[in-house]
């Protein structure tokens, strides 16, 4: 079944978005700035791959004796992928990294170091979920059956258990990412047209996947398991602990902002292809920023605590994003639209968990 892409109400307060990228393109014109990445980020980009490569070189290197300090390496593999990918890789796979398009796709590439597909991502993240936020059947980061997201989605008997069980799935997503995910949306985005969308054909993106998955696998587990002087199930622990970190800080993150007790959730209209809101709009009620406050964390996860500014100015680097917020703000007020905002990273989480204990009794 091809893919048939949703169309929003463009008649709906469009004066919103026309007056708000004024004052956004304002804002840049009148301090001189690029909306790319600046020389903080940069820095960032740096600390954050060595971050996670120096641990990995000395895994590979076999310079590790003690298995706690192994441990410890895999540990700092995990906030660093996670950082990568928050911070890196996510402006690169948006554009929004460098004005260079070349920069952006090799600076994309970097998911693969995490074993990943960034052509999957593109369709996954780009063009489903920030087209089509909150939309049941579009927006695959609500598309989980065995986890209930959204109040349109159907109500399973196991469903009354997902507030229990859904942090061992996030703790497992980067693993099963790896082992199962791309071959799985492969084959969906094939079948759809996404992938001839994203100009790749089925059999280069197998191979490119396949090629990924064997280098991944080869550099992160088989060296340090031929050459680390541990059992290979105390390498693979490592390995796991890695993944367990990197799964339930990306879940966390993504997931609390667009599905808690504030967003709005949706299914397309009776004809199936059309919401009431404008894009902006439907932006705006679908997402919720968290802990503005926390200057360090919003450092390591690439500024998307700011998911509002994310979603409706997503070719803006993510360093940007703090200085837009009370232009966001202030023009949503104006117009009469709500910021949904947690005051801290706890707050959004108790949120997301207590949507899903609702959404596990059906309630809706």
């Amino acid at each position: 079944m091809k893919f048939k892409a949703i169309k929003f109400n463009k008649d709906d307060r469009p004066e919103f978005f026309n007056e708000l990228r004024l004052r956004v393109n304002k804002y840049f014109e009148e301090n001189n700035i690029p909306s790319t990445a600046n020389v903080n980020m940069k820095i960032k980009t740096v600390f954050l791959l060595l971050l996670y490569l120096v641990p990995l070189g000395v895994l590979i290197f076999g310079t590790v004796s003690n298995f706690w300090t192994m441990i410890l390496m895999w540990v700092l593999m995990g906030f660093g992928f996670s950082g990568v990918g928050l911070s890196i890789m996510h402006d690169a796979n948006h554009g929004a990294y460098s004005k260079n398009k070349r920069v952006n796709n090799a600076l994309s590439l970097m998911l693969n170091l995490a074993g990943g597909y960034h052509i999957n991502w593109r369709i996954q993240h780009n063009v489903l979920h920030h087209s089509f936020t909150n939309i049941l059947g579009y927006d695959e980061d609500i598309e989980k059956s065995i986890i209930r997201m959204s109040p349109d989605q159907k109500y399973k008997q196991y469903h009354r258990f997902q507030v229990l069980y859904a942090p061992i799935l996030y703790s497992i997503m980067t693993f099963y990412w790896i082992v199962s995910k791309d071959f799985e949306q492969l084959f969906r985005y094939d079948k759809k047209g996404l992938l001839k969308s994203q100009g790749k054909t089925f059999s280069k993106a197998l191979i490119e996947i396949l090629v990924t998955k064997i280098l991944y696998f080869l550099v992160v587990l088989i060296i340090p398991m031929m050459v680390l002087p541990f059992a290979w199930w105390q390498v693979f622990i490592g390995f796991l602990v890695m993944h367990i970190i990197g799964g339930l800080t990306l879940a966390l993150i993504f997931q609390t902002a667009h599905v808690n007790e504030n967003t709005d959730f949706y299914i397309p209209n009776k004809e199936g292809d059309s919401i009431d809101n404008s894009w902006a709009i439907h932006q705006i009620l679908t997402t919720t920023n968290f802990a503005h406050r926390s200057s360090i964390f919003s450092w390591y996860i690439g500024g998307l605590n700011y998911q509002i500014e994310h979603h409706l100015f997503p070719g803006i680097c993510h360093v940007h994003y703090k200085k837009l917020s009370p232009i966001v703000k202030q023009t949503a007020e104006e117009y009469n639209l709500p910021y949904y905002q947690k005051k801290t990273f706890a707050g959004a989480v108790i949120s997301h968990f207590k949507l899903l204990y609702r959404l596990g009794l059906n309630k809706n």
